[in-house]
């Protein structure tokens, strides 16, 4: 008997020398067998890893509940209005302000760049408007042919955009959050897509697969991509004629007043007078403050003073 249970005391030994600092040598449950000169040991260490891996995963579920909660108190924000309406300069506007304000730009670098968009490369390349990836000005030089592509991609960016968790800044602040949108998927669909079926730059086949794939993202990812609110900055189309030729963008050369004005009136049916059909139900009765775009607010300090106090008591009543 004795030469069987040599080799099960030194195996015991070992075992036992391993746990003594983590574990209670009660919570180790040996069975012992002597079959045929063999020692078979059933040791129960599931017992002594459970409590470990419960601390674990309940310590993961309220990290991940905490986050989803801090995410939620984030009140997300579009703003919208026509071509060089001001957006960019009123976004920098609000960035600066020294709030709990993030200001998320228009990807217009993807859209006048797509090989490097999507390749995420570093690398040297030809300027935006030599490439031919441009696709911003190929659809202004050929809206019929080019239109619903960059529709697609547009909403994707922006798509992407959205769906990107805020800044661990505003998930930390105790105070209000909030993250805005250089314009949205919903004006994306409801003002330049629409606008360019209405046009003629995409067909009725192509505008009702855009709108079919468009509801579908939306309806599945939900609140992930829902809007607290819109910031409708509104200016006169020939007040935005002026500034587009001032700026001077390469593939905004060949844009006419007609154009704009045609965006002004999808606006205008959007969200002034909501006439344009909406699909989704948060959509329908979302909170709008209407800003004078008009005002040359860049320098002008007191009016600058004016447009945060607006946007401040319009996030209160959110």
């Amino acid at each position: 008997m004795s030469a069987h249970c040599a080799p099960f005391k030194r195996m015991l030994k070992r075992i036992t020398s391993d746990l003594k600092l983590c574990v209670p040598c009660s919570w180790l449950h040996c069975t012992v067998g002597f079959s045929h000169g063999r020692v078979s040991v059933n040791t129960q260490l599931e017992r002594v890893m459970e409590p470990r891996r419960f601390l674990q995963h309940s310590s993961q579920r309220h990290s991940t509940n905490q986050t989803m909660d801090a995410i939620a108190r984030v009140k997300r924000l579009s703003i919208e209005g026509n071509i060089a309406v001001g957006k960019s300069t009123f976004a920098r506007l609000l960035s600066n302000a020294g709030r709990n304000w993030e200001v998320t730009p228009e990807p217009v670098s993807k859209w006048q760049n797509v090989e490097e968009a999507i390749s995420q490369i570093r690398q040297p390349v030809p300027s935006p408007q030599q490439t031919a990836s441009n696709l911003l000005q190929m659809m202004y030089q050929d809206p019929k042919r080019w239109s619903y592509t960059f529709q697609t991609f547009s909403c994707m960016s922006r798509m992407r955009t959205q769906l990107q968790p805020p800044p661990v800044r505003l998930l930390q602040t105790r105070d209000v959050a909030v993250q805005m949108y250089e314009r949205s998927i919903y004006s994306d669909r409801y003002i330049f897509a629409q606008n360019m079926f209405e046009l003629g730059g995409i067909n009725s086949t192509e505008w009702a697969v855009y709108q079919d794939w468009h509801s579908f993202l939306v309806e599945q990812f939900g609140p992930k991509v829902q809007l607290e609110g819109i910031i409708y900055l509104r200016a006169p189309p020939q007040t935005c004629m002026e500034r587009l030729t001032r700026r001077g963008r390469e593939e905004e050369k060949g844009i006419q007043l007609d154009y704009l004005e045609t965006l002004h009136k999808q606006h205008e049916n959007w969200l002034i007078n909501k006439s344009t059909k909406v699909h989704f139900e948060h959509l329908k009765n979302i909170p709008v403050l209407v800003l004078d775009g008009s005002l040359e607010f860049e320098s002008d300090s007191e009016m600058q003073t004016k447009f945060i106090t607006e946007v401040t008591n319009f996030l209160q009543e959110l």
